[in-house]
């Protein structure tokens, strides 16, 4: 097939490399513009535009797609059979769905149609979801609500974070995606229509979600933890200041109130839900590096009957 590519972040990379090893020609690969990031804030070309440029393939960043004539004459002349959407970032427009004879096939983070949205994957590990998967799908105007075409379930560890399930992802919806447009290209796929009624969300991370609320049982707030990394990760307030908690894990050996913290040596632990108890393993509090709990005792003398969170 002719194709037209559109994707930004690592993820959408292996699929990239999957169609072009598969023999279609990708005629052109449309990614988001170069961003300021790191220390330096130094201008960052997306992974998908350093993939596309090291195997010879032509590359656009476009800041607008929906009105943006110059861009429209570009896809129009080169009449892709089909555009493929891996993680782009933006809202496709009506007259790209319109434009190629097999439309424009999505990858998705999940099994559609549970956790339609920007961050399928953070929010089915934040969840607790033991298994997850990737679908891929025909583009309509609504958010990820389009005609499946194939899917794929794959099993997420108890210890797995969402960085970890991307990495497992990613080659996974590659495959898939090759698969897909061969069975397009057949006539042996039958696509088929989503149950909406089943659908989740999955909507964008805000900073608040890295809020833990002791409230929640420590399985909970561990599962957030997991599935919000790298951003918004898991915070909460000592003294009055920020603490990022960077490493933690579920203690079940005892028995707290709710936001009661203990320390028992160098071991931190806090009170959750139904008595559940976490255990913070590293932190580091606003405006300080990086440290064990083992250091964070003994650098600000903690005391059992402080508490965390307000």
């Amino acid at each position: 097939m002719k194709l037209v590519f559109c994707g930004t972040p690592e993820f959408a990379v292996p699929t990239l490399e999957a169609v072009v090893a598969a023999g279609h020609e990708v005629a052109l690969v449309v990614t988001q513009p170069d961003r300021a990031a790191g220390r330096g804030m130094e201008m960052q070309a997306p992974p998908v535009k350093r993939t596309a440029l090291a195997r010879g393939l032509e590359v656009v960043q476009p800041e607008k797609i929906k009105n943006n004539p110059e861009f429209r004459e570009w896809l129009e002349r080169i009449r892709p059979d089909a555009i493929l959407v891996v993680a782009y970032g933006r809202i496709i427009p009506q007259w790209m769905l319109e434009l190629p004879r097999f439309g424009n096939i999505n990858l998705h983070g999940s099994l559609l149609p549970r956790y339609r949205g920007a961050a399928p994957i953070q929010w089915a590990v934040a969840n607790g979801e033991t298994v997850t998967g990737v679908t891929t799908m025909r583009l309509d105007a609504g958010l990820d609500t389009g005609d499946m075409l194939l899917a794929r379930a794959v099993p997420i560890g108890q210890e797995e974070t969402a960085v970890d399930v991307y990495g497992t992802l990613a080659p996974v919806g590659a495959a898939l995606m090759v698969k897909t447009l061969q069975g397009l290209e057949c006539g042996t796929i039958v696509s088929q229509k989503q149950d909406h009624e089943l659908a989740t969300h999955a909507p964008i991370l805000r900073r608040e979600d890295g809020w833990m609320n002791f409230s929640r049982t420590a399985q909970q707030i561990y599962d957030r933890w997991r599935g919000f990394q790298p951003w918004p990760g898991a915070h909460t307030k000592f003294r009055e200041k920020k603490l990022i908690v960077h490493r933690l894990r579920v203690e079940k050996e005892r028995v707290l109130p709710e936001a009661m913290t203990i320390v028992d040596g160098d071991e931190l632990l806090v009170g959750c839900g139904g008595g559940t108890v976490i255990e913070l393993l590293e932190v580091q509090v606003e405006g300080k590096r990086r440290m064990t709990v083992a250091e964070f005792l003994r650098g600000y003398q903690v005391r059992s009957d402080e508490r965390l969170g307000s």
